[in-house]
């Protein structure tokens, strides 16, 4: 992909600011030639849904992290089967996982915060990913979180991007509201992790996530033992502030 600078993501955000989830998404098949599209197993789906629909479609890949609910991995199958897409599972290296947990065990990060864990298990296996990629798309929305309230429709991610390369990140519902994505669901009858009926909102590891109250914001069941406000794995490290 040629490099692109500030003007032509500029450029680009303005061009997708009035487009369905559906039309960026198709826009971005259409311009680009190497796309992956992230999907959790949480209300991506809505995406793998509009993608699985167009002519051209982005490679499917999901983190196999080892430590997902059972009903997660269940549904991850379900959704497989259910838009006829071939569906990448993304495994961490076995040898750094294994002198991690020879050397901390299985739940050190209650102790010692998450980042190492989700290091080995989620950030390094999604650059060897994106290292053969030129675009990926994602579910972020800007009030999933504190430290997600300014993320543009289209942005340059510079911390995943592997040595002298462009990686051009799409977050195609970055405008909706978590609202808009459950009506969309619902409507659409398009199939969802049944963990979200027990309380669950954004659905991580199973050690790391637990089900929200009346009034919790979705992220707060997260790492939960963790500062409230900084909500991320690594994955989309850029967006926090230095300062963060």
């Amino acid at each position: 992909m040629t490099a692109l600078n500030d003007s032509d993501i500029a450029a680009l955000n303005d061009e997708f600011k009035d487009l369905t989830p559906k039309e960026i998404l198709a826009a971005v098949m259409g311009r680009f030639d190497t796309v992956a599209q992230a999907f959790s197993g949480a209300e991506d789906v809505l995406l793998v849904h509009f993608a699985s629909r167009l002519e051209k479609k982005p490679e499917f890949f999901t983190l196999e992290t080892g430590r997902l609910h059972p009903e997660t991995y269940k549904f991850l199958d379900k959704v497989r089967s259910h838009y006829k897409i071939e569906l990448e599972f993304l495994s961490p290296d076995q040898k750094a996982l294994e002198q991690f947990t020879r050397e901390k065990g299985l739940f050190s990060f209650y102790e010692d915060g998450h980042e190492q864990c989700c290091q080995i298990r989620k950030v390094e296996p999604l650059r060897r990913k994106l290292a053969a990629v030129d675009v990926w798309i994602t579910g972020q929305r800007r009030d999933q979180s504190p430290s997600r309230a300014e993320v543009p429709l289209v942005q340059l991610d510079a911390g995943n991007a592997a040595p002298g390369k462009t990686l051009l990140k799409i977050n195609p519902l970055a405008n909706w509201t978590l609202g808009q994505v459950w009506e969309s669901i619902r409507l659409l009858e398009i199939p969802y992790n049944p963990l979200h009926d027990q309380g669950f909102i954004s659905i991580g590891c199973e050690p790391c996530t637990c089900p929200v109250g009346p009034g919790q914001h979705e992220r707060e069941g997260r790492w939960w033992w963790e500062e409230s406000t900084i909500k991320e794995c690594g994955l989309h490290r850029g967006n926090l502030k230095p300062a963060e």
